[in-house]
């Protein structure tokens, strides 16, 4: 329910814990993807399966995924990967710590997800 009115597709089971929305509006996420801890995700990203419905993208812990990005195929996001703006991500990224943009997505520098993402156990331990 909360889902139509706030604009995303997103079915239960796919994201780990730490899961951030940053704004309301379009996320679309195929059923089969798999994304771990921390993710922080933004408006108009779809992240979905190759054209045979089954081969989709697994992302890693602690990655970014700005506005617009584009995310499918049998892909694999290693961790604490930040994905720039409007990117179309159809590679895999093995490097962890990087930052991906483009059209295609291409590393683009080593700073990753760091000073990005504050993580549940940051909150908790109180290292913020």
């Amino acid at each position: 329910m909360m889902s139509v009115h706030l604009g995303f597709s997103i079915p239960i089971n796919v994201f780990g814990p730490g899961l951030c929305i940053a704004h309301r509006g379009t996320i679309v996420v195929n059923k089969d993807v798999r994304v771990g801890e921390n993710c922080r995700i933004h408006a108009c990203t779809n992240i979905g399966s190759n054209r045979d419905g089954i081969s989709a993208p697994q992302l890693g812990n602690n990655v970014y995924i700005g506005p617009g990005a584009k995310i499918f195929g049998d892909i694999i996001i290693a961790d604490n990967i930040a994905i720039g703006a409007n990117s179309v991500v159809n590679k895999s990224f093995y490097e962890k710590g990087i930052s991906i943009a483009g059209i295609p997505a291409r590393k683009i520098n080593t700073r990753g997800t760091d000073d990005i993402i504050v993580t549940a156990t940051q909150i908790v331990r109180g290292s913020l």
